[in-house]
């Protein structure tokens, strides 16, 4: 039982460094909106690249509610090394 406990720490660590909670949840909402998108307004004929293909939707509505979610992330300062503490 501990090995499976390790291993989803491990993975909600590494989810965690490589993409922030705000992004995290930004991906989701602008993935559900880039469907909802789709459904409500998307192209009938077909000639519309973006809203005629419920995939294309869905993935840039993910990129753009990361983009969005990661406005909302803390930055860690870098502190300058001539300014480091000894």
């Amino acid at each position: 039982m501990t090995d499976q406990t390790t291993t989803k720490t491990t993975f909600r660590t590494r989810l965690f460094k490589i993409v922030s909670l705000p992004a995290l949840i930004g991906i989701v909402l602008g993935a559900v909106g880039g469907y909802v998108y789709y459904i409500k307004i998307g192209c009938l004929s077909g000639t519309c690249p973006l809203t005629s293909n419920p995939y294309m939707s869905v993935i840039w509505g993910a990129v753009i509610g990361y983009l969005f979610g990661d406005l909302f992330t803390k930055k860690k300062k870098s502190v300058p090394q001539d300014e480091e503490v000894k």
